[in-house]
């Protein structure tokens, strides 16, 4: 019976980051950590490190864990890299070239040698077939099977190893997709097939075949490293189901990722987001800044009334530095937020013009920074955070691997200073790139919110991931923010956030009509069709729950060219519900864009249903505050940004910390996974829940 009870209350979660992965386990209230370097070779190498690491913490063994919850930027990689399988694209006749056209328009305009995407299908490898179906899905010209046979000795002939069926108009009618779709397992056993009309059964040509090509080509790739991760865990006495972490916020199973492994593109940032929104409801916080930075990337989420914004649409590999139009359009459930090149690993240089850029290159965990001492030479931001004294060189990942000072020094110097320089020019080197790198991130911020009709004004920041607590209070400073929560074991938030997530799923349909002229026995239709698809995986992961059912429409003024999501009732749709629906609509449009537009029509062009488990996870207790001064364990010299020089500074270990301890700045906070710097300007203190609360000087947290 013992047995039984450690194997209900142990979970695993495995989050692959570009540099570092992260594993938790959670055993009822206690939790062990740990992070390893990315074994960009072999992925599942890295997790099994972390997952023996991890295990030997907890005195836990394998055959206890009840579950293994797991996020990767494996697909996300992939396409960035073009290491993907030899993918083709079998198309409508006089529609090979939608990939290549785009959106026939220009996202830099005053580039005149501006670079767009490469697809990921070469033309050679955009086959014709004869048929065509209209708007409303009645075929035209029904299909020539004759002109698929003919594609097939092509297939072979080049050694195609994944094969997208994306016909004009199929997201109506799927019919000919289908059809091609059994030729072609028939035809070339062991050849990964992808419908678009499954992955993306959205209006919008370019768009949905864009989805579907970035599924095929990471396709045979996910399915080989799911399969093998499987069976090693199993090998190591795993006897656990495995769920993985999708783009949207939700958890879904193993066999749903292999066929729709496109939906994996974000979904370790999902995670970081899903702990944010939590945090943001433990603390009453209304308008939060989630900010994740760790050793390749910063990603930052708006979020409000404790929940992240949703989206449909996102985009991979951009061309040009994170400018929106220049990447992959992926067309998939996601969570709204901004991500850029700024991490612990991002490359710092002098540009032409002698200013200091940092990013998007990132050394990785191949080699790394150079303070790692693996052969890396570029100087990075975690070398300047070495420099400036914000990281314990001997504390890094929990002492498994101490920083050479020496080395994060030279790299910054050889990079940024003359040969001639002394300490101090060093230093503020080390400080600019801190400084370009927080500004990047902060304008990132703004940006974002902006685009979204949101003020980061007034917002609590939330910060998490190995790097962020490092540069959380000059990023508030920035952008002008009095509070930042740091949450325990915040170097593995995202991981964490994995253990929060509900096991969910999201399915859209097309389905054009106007609120004057509203179907309603057409919408209960897709409805009733895409609650059955959602169903059928949820139940695959959660077969005894009962289950919570949303609702959406992407609906939009009639003539304008983009839709807004707006929530509708779960319930059987009438006529009636057209003016409620507009009434939503409306109000939705107006917190965007501040303003309608009176008398004019609205139209429906997509409809999306998502089904979840309840989260039965509470929110954590509160403990008895005895407020008292902290501790230091010991002092250093820092560099701090805000007085433009180095102050002494008070180091607090954060194992050490109980609620209602006080810490003022300047201070280092040190734990396993990541340090918080408390710059001078701020205080800190520990709240009922075990958290960091650092706010501005003579700012209260009422």
């Amino acid at each position: 019976m013992g047995l039984m009870n450690q194997v209900t209350n142990n979970r695993l979660a495995v989050d692959i980051g570009g540099t570092f992965t992260d594993v938790v386990i959670e055993r009822g209230s206690e939790r062990f950590t740990t992070k390893v370097l990315t074994t960009h070779s072999d992925p599942a190498d890295g997790v099994l490190e972390g997952v023996d690491q991890v295990l030997a913490i907890a005195g836990a063994q394998p055959a206890e864990t009840s579950l293994v919850l797991h996020g990767t930027t494996l697909a996300t990689n992939a396409i960035i890299e073009r290491n993907g399988a030899i993918t083709a694209l079998l198309t409508t006749r006089g529609h090979r070239d939608a990939l290549e056209m785009a959106f026939e328009n220009r996202f830099e305009q005053y580039d005149i040698n501006i670079d767009r995407p490469t697809p990921l299908v070469p033309r050679h490898l955009r086959l014709p077939v004869a048929e065509r179906m209209d708007a409303h899905g009645n075929v035209l010209l029904p299909l020539d099977e004759d002109s698929v046979s003919a594609c097939i000795p092509v297939l072979q002939e080049q050694h195609v190893e994944s094969v997208v069926v994306g016909l004009l108009h199929a997201y109506v009618n799927a019919v000919h997709e289908r059809r091609i779709g059994e030729m072609l397992e028939v035809a070339l056993p062991g050849v990964s097939i992808t419908l678009a009309s499954d992955v993306c059964p959205e209006i919008r040509e370019y768009e949905r075949l864009s989805t579907a090509c970035a599924n095929a080509y990471v396709k045979p790739l996910i399915d080989g490293y799911l399969s093998s991760l499987e069976n090693k865990l199993h090998a190591r006495g795993f006897a656990c189901p495995v769920l993985l972490m999708t783009s949207g916020g939700g958890l879904t199973t193993i066999a749903t990722a292999r066929k729709y492994p496109i939906r994996l593109v974000e979904s370790g940032p999902a995670g970081g987001a899903i702990l944010a929104a939590r945090i943001a409801a433990e603390g009453g916080y209304d308008e939060v800044l989630s900010f994740d930075m760790g050793g390749t990337t910063a990603k930052i989420c708006v979020i409000d009334g404790a929940e992240p914004m949703l989206s449909r649409a996102f985009e991979v590999d951009r061309v040009y530095r994170f400018k929106k139009g220049s990447g992959l359009p992926v067309r998939v459930p996601v969570i709204e937020m901004v991500e850029i090149g700024a991490g612990g690993g991002s490359i710092a240089r002098v540009d032409k013009l002698g200013r200091i850029q940092v990013g998007p290159e990132s050394a990785g965990s191949e080699p790394g920074p150079a303070c790692y001492g693996m052969g890396g030479k570029d100087a990075t931001v975690t070398d300047a955070d070495v420099v400036l004294g914000k990281i314990e060189p001997e504390s890094f990942a929990a002492g498994r691997m101490r920083l050479d000072e020496t080395a994060a020094r030279e790299s910054v110097n050889n990079a940024l200073v003359a040969a001639d320089s002394d300490e101090s020019e060093v230093e503020l080197a080390a400080h600019g790139i801190s400084e370009v790198v927080d500004e990047n991130m902060a304008t990132a911020a703004r940006a974002h919110a902006t685009e979204w009709g949101k003020d980061v004004a007034g917002r609590t920041v939330v910060a998490f991931g190995g790097a962020a607590p490092l540069h959380a209070t000059q990023l508030a400073n920035k952008l002008k923010l009095d509070r930042v929560v740091i949450p325990i074991d915040a170097g593995v938030g995202s991981a964490i956030g994995f253990l929060i997530a509900p096991i969910s799923y999201e399915v859209v349909r097309s389905r054009y009509m106007c609120l004057s002229n509203f179907n309603a026995d057409a919408a209960n239709e897709v409805m009733t069709d895409m609650h059955a698809e959602a169903l059928e995986v949820v139940n695959a992961a959660a077969p005894d729950a009962k289950l919570i059912e949303s609702r959406r429409a992407y609906m939009r003024y009639l003539g304008q060219g983009y839709e807004i999501a707006v929530s509708i009732p779960v319930m059987r749709l009438t006529m009636q519900h057209a003016t409620e629906l507009r009434c939503a609509f409306d109000s939705a449009y107006e917190d965007l864009y501040g303003r309608t537009i009176p008398n004019l029509d609205v139209e429906v062009l997509s409809w999306t249903l998502t089904l979840s488990a309840p989260n039965t996870r509470q929110l954590s207790k509160p403990s008895p505050i005895v407020e008292s001064e902290a501790v230091p364990t010991a002092t250093s010299t820092v560099f701090d940004p805000v007085e433009q020089r180095t102050l002494e500074t008070a180091h607090y270990r954060r194992d050490a910390l109980r609620p209602g301890h006080k810490m003022r700045g300047p201070a280092l906070i040190i734990e396993d996974q990541t340090t918080t710097v408390v710059t001078a300007g701020f205080n800190a203190h520990v709240d009922a829940r075990g958290y960091l609360i650092l706010e501005r000087s003579g700012v209260t947290n009422e």
